[in-house]
């Protein structure tokens, strides 16, 4: 299939109209739905924003590319899109782009239309032609200037094939010259039709300049390409990994070797080259435990976006067992409230129940937060660690069986799954230089007894004792709020929850209502901050629902439909109901629903709308009302409906009438 079989007139843009990035992203979505490329627009932008939210693929040098993979596509299409002014697009090496290349696989997308996209992806390393394209006045010069090129590299793929042929057979022959400097690496990115064949481009090329051999292995969407053999890995210099996602490593062991994000790949190759041949990357140590391990030369994420995704695979683990649990103990409330007291066997048994998955909670937290930064050696620590941050006054005994504030809570869990997870890398590093005759030893026996060792003592006499003040002052505090900082708090809570639907505010907020929770599930004050955050989250659908109900002629037909769902979603705490709507005009929608988000809230303060639930929505309202206290389910409803409507009603009247028929 040649490069222009996925190019097309008809999904052309030479001069687009919007001046942001969201903005270009909806008009090209547009034009893809209006040419039956995309079958459904709201699932493909949020896969778009997906992979935007992963990193941004506004790749440099005024170019960028959106791409996305999944059955919302029909056909495997690149749309061409171009801007005489810019567009601030969030590029990484913040330029406006001038040119957009929005990628279109479906999931069940051939080999042919993949190496298509590939060879496009490879050819736009030439600035030449991206000058030319930037010049180009009509859709049928786009695809002349790509026909012309892909000949091009059609005739230099053919000549060093050929060169590769010459080399081998003089090779056979024992004439080979293998001394001629030899780098190797990989590419790779998540969904593997863009980026992986740009890196392998840029530093093919760059080895060209240089008088450098480099082979690249592709891991992309048609699997691995170009696998190197164990004879050009034993030759090379050096190793360069350019990849967003785990690449076979232990073949690399005993090689410099640098591990890069593949934009990198694609913007400093001759950076990574430099590193090899001036011997500044380090040497790659393979573990026999571990197949995935880094090498102390990989580079780190930045320092906020390593803390994040470390405590968010520890929450992730945890959520689990946080709603599990407290619906099984919000369940076994609504019992002794309305069937049978606190002496009833089915209480009895669900509150148990409820309270054995809230006792894994934070030993679980802390133990993925410690994988996540260990790998599998540090789970077990991690684990510990937590599970003494629950225990009370070093008895064993958990907090929620107790009624009792524990020596570190949720907190003092979050602190051991780092400590746990950093000690292992330092143990790691500390081994790294041991003999392999003992490798084996390492994960058997090294491993877990310094790491438990450590992590008892440091828990033991340092974070229980730190974190049992910082938690007890918390816990005091929260329930010692007069009702004018209530409000205050569940107001900033609730808002937080419609900032981005289930990113890091979002989940910042929720985390600290349900820490508050877990720490003393019988508290009032939590009951409230859980209500709050309920409230905050539900609204951002409920507004949608409303909105596009009440207000047609303000929505397209495909948010119509979306909006239906949204009753449901709402009901049932899904935020990420509105996530299309505020991806299609986050400047409306997202606003609006922070304004209702945080009147539910101030409601829910005001009210003293408590809700002993960590997850539920609307379905657990029969618990609404202070522990032990009057019922609150009409202001619970009153709180979540009030907050929604102000969101739904501020959206509907900001957004300008659609031009496609409300009643098609």
């Amino acid at each position: 299939m040649r490069i222009k079989d996925i190019l097309s007139p008809e999904s052309m843009i030479m001069e687009l109209k919007a001046k942001n990035k969201e903005d270009a992203i909806k008009e090209m979505t547009d034009l893809e739905v209006a040419t039956d490329i995309v079958n459904d627009e709201d699932a493909f932008i949020k896969s778009i924003w997906d992979r935007e939210n992963e990193s941004t693929t506004g790749i440099g040098g005024g170019i960028a590319m959106p791409h996305a993979r999944n059955k919302s596509i029909n056909k495997a299409r690149v749309l061409f899109a171009k801007s005489k002014e810019g567009i601030d697009y969030n590029s990484l090496d913040g330029q406006p782009v001038h040119l957009i290349f929005m990628i279109t696989a479906p999931s069940g997308a051939d080999n042919t239309h993949l190496q298509a996209l590939a060879k496009l992806s490879g050819l736009l390393i030439d600035p030449e032609l991206v000058e030319k394209l930037k010049a180009a006045k009509t859709p049928e010069e786009v695809i002349d200037l790509f026909e012309k090129a892909e000949t091009k590299k059609d005739e230099e793929d053919k000549k060093a094939a050929e060169a590769k042929k010459a080399k081998e057979a003089a090779k056979a022959q024992g004439s080979s010259d293998d001394n001629k400097p030899l780098i190797v690496g990989v590419t790779a990115c998540i969904n593997g039709i863009a980026h992986t064949y740009m890196a392998q481009e840029a530093l093919i090329k760059e080895g060209k300049k240089r008088g450098i051999e480099v082979r690249i292995e592709t891991n992309g969407s048609e699997g691995v390409k170009d696998k190197l053999t164990p004879d050009e890995i034993k030759r090379a210099k050096g190793v360069i990994i350019a990849s967003d996602k785990k690449v076979d490593m232990p073949r690399f062991d005993g090689k410099h070797l640098v591990n890069r994000p593949v934009v990198d790949g694609i913007n400093k190759p001759g950076e990574l080259i430099d590193d090899i041949m001036d011997d500044k990357a380090d040497v790659y140590h393979a573990s026999a435990s571990d197949k995935s391990e880094e090498s102390s030369s990989t580079e780190k994420p930045g320092l906020w976006a390593g803390i994040y995704k470390n405590l968010m695979n520890g929450i992730s683990h945890m959520l689990p067992f946080v709603i599990g649990g407290g619906i099984l103990m919000a369940i076994s409330f609504i019992v002794e409230n309305y069937g049978g007291g606190a002496k009833s066997p089915a209480f009895i048994f669900l509150n148990n129940a409820g309270n054995l998955a809230f006792a894994f909670m934070v030993p679980v937290l802390a133990a993925y937060i410690a994988e996540s930064i260990g790998d599998l050696p540090a789970l077990m620590p991690g684990f510990v660690g937590g599970y003494m941050a629950a225990i009370v006054n070093g008895q064993f005994q958990v907090n929620v069986q107790s009624h009792a504030t524990s020596p570190a809570g949720f907190l003092g869990g979050i602190a051991a799954g780092f400590i746990a997870g950093y000690l292992m890398v330092g143990l790691k590093k500390l081994f790294a230089k041991l003999p392999h005759s003992v490798e084996g030893m390492k994960p058997m026996l090294f491993y877990p007894i310094l790491g438990l060792l450590l992590i008892a003592a440091i828990m033991f006499y340092i974070i229980n004792p730190i974190f049992s003040g910082i938690n007890f002052a918390i816990t005091h505090f929260l329930n010692g709020m007069g009702t004018g900082n209530l409000v205050l708090l569940t107001t900033i809570l609730a808002g937080m929850m419609s900032i981005d639907m289930g990113g890091p505010f979002n989940k910042a907020a929720y985390v600290f209502a349900s820490g508050a929770f877990a720490n003393d599930p019988h508290s009032t004050t939590a009951a409230i901050l859980m209500a709050a955050v309920m409230v905050g989250g539900m609204v951002p659908p409920f507004a949608t629902a409303i909105g596009t109900t009440f207000f047609k002629n303000r929505y397209t037909l495909e948010e119509r439909r979306a909006g239906v769902s949204n009753w449901v979603l709402g009901f049932s705490f899904i935020t990420e109901g509105a996530i299309p709507f505020a991806a299609a005009d986050p400047g409306r929608v997202i606003p609006s629903c922070i304004i209702g988000s945080a009147v539910g809230g101030a409601l829910v303060g005001l009210w003293h709308v408590g809700v002993p639930a960590p997850h539920g929505g609307l379905w657990v309202s029969p618990l609404a009302g202070n522990i032990g206290g009057p019922s609150h389910i009409l202001f619970y409803f009153l709180a979540t409906i009030i907050g929604s409507i102000v969101a739904g009603l501020i959206m509907s009247f900001w957004k300008k009438n659609v031009k496609d028929d409300p009643d098609e």
